[in-house]
């Protein structure tokens, strides 16, 4: 049997927590291998539509954008990383422009809009294809290193080594001093098991998170799974679908089956998806024509040089389908989407195993049980290019 191949360090996920952490370590030095389940491009990342969180606004901070963090984690977030995650945003979006994301931008500055949880305006975004978008930019960055992929090759078994890591992936054996686990969450096996509808790309099922559990890291806020408040209800081509909450953040508002409203359309997520909940248990919400049930999402009041700007894919969408959410309300109701908790991490993005890192939403503790949308994101590349860094120096040491 040939020997494995060996590396400093092996990034397992291709989202964009780990491609940052690849271009990270790639760049500090190190000999990278990027191993993912399915192809390079299926990743959640790729599906974020919202947006990315930097205090940029002139009335904003990055202490303010760690307030909202705090208080929409409802006071279990630890501050450690949130103050890392804030602090780092502005940086980490000046990192992705340098790789060619371009940002939508107004008046000689970012088109920054609010977000549920948000006091202030501090959301940019690529239309509303910005995980597309970052995700694209840090692939082509990859592709164009020596860092050495290895798609459909899923992390199957990982084992210590005096020298590190041994890890069997797909038909690989591959050694390295130090892992970065960027698998992602769980969110689109738990729908199925569930019989619900999830966001999620068919690769979120937590194998991964099992094997590093399995080695005995610590794990937190495990069981506190995040809805989004606005799947797709219908018609039955945007079901599932993640309606972007930024048509809430440029005045789509959510109403009952009266028309009238309900709850504050930009709170935090956890509140608005309770909020519909309760509102179809009260027998106010509507029905799809699949029997399915629903609120309606008011988006008729959104400005169309917004909508034309900030929100062109959903509405291509709609549109195909037969709707259009400029001339009529839109139906939504909450559908599984994002593992809030995860492995426990420094701010380094070591896990309580030496070597092993972990970064993304494999990870908890930044979010603590309930995220903010647009954080998702920023958290990818602030503890990706941090996991990838210091991964590299303790191959080294």
């Amino acid at each position: 049997m040939a020997a494995p191949a060996t590396f400093n360090v092996l990034v397992v996920g291709s989202g964009a927590s780990g491609l940052a952490a690849a271009v990270s370590a790639e760049r500090a030095g190190a000999r990278v291998a990027l191993v993912t389940k399915g192809s390079l491009q299926s990743c959640n990342s790729a599906k974020a539509q919202g947006g990315i969180q930097a205090a940029f606004g002139v009335d904003d901070s990055p202490e303010l954008h760690a307030e909202d963090v705090w208080k929409s984690s409802h006071e279990t977030a630890d501050m450690r990383l949130v103050e890392v995650l804030t602090v780092e945003a502005p940086e980490a979006i000046g990192w992705l422009e340098g790789l060619g994301v371009e940002f939508t931008r107004e008046n000689g500055g970012y088109r920054l809009a609010r977000c549920g949880g948000s006091s202030r305006k501090r959301l940019l975004q690529v239309g509303d294809r910005t995980g597309h978008a970052i995700t694209t930019a840090l692939r082509e960055a990859v592709e164009a290193s020596a860092t050495q992929t290895f798609p459909k090759s899923p992390l199957s078994e990982l084992t210590p080594t005096e020298s590190g890591w041994r890890a069997r992936c797909g038909d690989h054996v591959l050694e390295a001093a130090t892992v970065v686990l960027a698998a992602g969450g769980r969110c689109y096996r738990e729908a199925q098991e569930r019989g619900e509808l999830s966001t999620n790309h068919p690769g979120a099922t937590g194998e991964v998170t099992q094997i590093a559990l399995d080695l005995g890291a610590q794990a937190r806020d495990f069981d506190a799974l995040q809805y989004h408040p606005n799947g797709g209800a219908w018609p039955p081509n945007m079901q599932g679908y993640s309606i972007p909450e930024t048509t809430r953040a440029y005045g789509a508002v959510l109403v009952n089956a009266d028309g009238e409203e309900f709850t504050d359309s930009l709170g935090p997520r956890d509140a608005v998806s309770q909020a519909i909940f309760d509102e179809v248990a009260k027998g106010k919400g509507v029905e799809t024509p699949d029997g399915r049930p629903a609120v309606r999402l008011d988006t008729t009041r959104i400005p169309e040089s917004d909508a034309n700007v900030s929100l062109p894919y959903m509405l291509r969408r709609y549109r195909a389908a037969g709707i259009d959410p400029l001339a009529e309300p839109i139906l939504t109701y909450p559908v599984l989407h994002y593992q809030n908790g995860g492995l426990v991490i420094d701010t380094n993005a070591e896990t309580t195993l030496e070597g092993l890192y972990a970064c993304g939403e494999i990870a908890g503790g930044t979010h603590g049980r309930n995220r903010m949308m647009g954080n998702s994101l920023l958290e990818c590349v602030v503890f990706g290019r941090r996991a990838g860094k210091a991964a590299r120096e303790r191959a080294r040491a």
